[in-house]
C-alpha cells in the first residue's frame, strides 16, 4: 500500500508518521487488503484544533474517506480512524462481493468528464447567497478529468456513504442514462433518474428497496 502522510500548516514529526502507518497498516489487513494507496492530511480548524483527513483507494475505483477534529494531533487521527474502520466494517462484505464484478467491469462501461473547479470567493451575492443577474461568468481555477462509472443504484449509495460524500453521480445500466443519488435534509437517500418513465413502478420501487437496504446496513 502506498501511503502519502502530510501536514498543511502543521509539523508532521516521525512519531506521528509512524503512527499513522501502524494503524493504517493494522486497518488495511483487518478489513480490506486490496486497498492500493491511502493518504492522510492534517490541518488545523482554527487555533485549537487539529483535522485529520484520511484517504483509502480500495479496489477500482472506490474511495473511503473519514475526517476526525481534537485538540491533540494524534487523537483527531483517531477520530478519523475509528470512522474509517466504522465504514469499512459496515461494507466490508459487500465490497469483497463487488470487487471481481468492478475489476472485470469494461473501460466502455464507465464516461470520461470533465471536473472543473469554479472560483467564489469575491462574487457579487444578493441577501439570498445567490449571484446577481449581472455577475460575471465563475473563473475556473483548476480542470482535470474523471470517470463516471456504471452501476446499480445500491452500489452508488454504498459507495457515496464511503466516500463521505453528498452526492454520486453515476451510469445507471438499466435505463443507460446518467443517475444521481444523493443525501436528503431529512435524512433519506433521494435518487433522480432521467430515464425512469411516470408509472413505471416496479423498476423505481426495486431501486428504492435496494437504497433503502443499503441506508439501513
Amino acid at each position: 500500500m502506498e501511503l502519502s502522510v502530510k501536514g498543511q500548516h502543521v509539523d508532521v514529526g516521525d512519531a506521528l508518521r509512524t503512527y499513522v502507518e501502524d494503524k493504517l497498516e493494522a486497518l488495511k489487513n483487518k478489513y480490506f487488503n486490496r486497498v492500493t494507496d491511502a493518504s492522510v492530511t492534517f490541518s488545523r480548524n482554527g487555533h485549537y484544533l487539529f483535522r485529520s483527513h484520511i484517504t483509502f483507494h480500495v479496489g477500482h475505483g472506490v474511495k473511503v474517506q473519514a475526517t476526525g477534529e481534537n485538540a491533540d494531533a494524534h487523537a483527531a487521527f483517531d477520530e478519523a480512524a475509528m470512522r474509517l474502520s466504522k465504514q469499512l466494517s459496515r461494507y466490508k462484505d459487500r465490497l469483497r462481493d463487488h470487487h471481481d464484478r468492478l475489476e472485470k467491469t469494461p473501460e466502455s462501461a464507465s464516461l470520461t468528464a470533465h471536473d472543473y473547479l469554479l472560483q467564489t470567493e469575491g462574487l457579487d451575492l444578493d441577501s439570498q447567497d445567490t449571484p446577481r443577474e449581472n455577475t460575471s461568468d465563475h473563473i475556473i481555477v483548476a480542470e482535470a478529468t474523471t470517470a463516471i462509472q456504471s452501476m446499480s443504484v445500491s452500489e452508488a449509495v454504498m459507495r457515496m456513504d464511503l466516500a463521505d460524500q453528498d452526492f454520486m453521480l453515476f451510469k445507471n445500466p438499466k435505463s443507460d442514462e446518467l443517475n444521481i443519488v444523493y443525501r436528503r435534509p431529512d435524512g433519506n437517500i433521494g435518487w433522480i433518474d432521467p430515464g425512469t418513465e411516470a408509472g413505471a413502478p416496479s423498476m423505481a420501487g426495486a431501486a428504492a428497496a435496494n437504497v433503502a437496504s443499503t441506508a439501513r446496513h
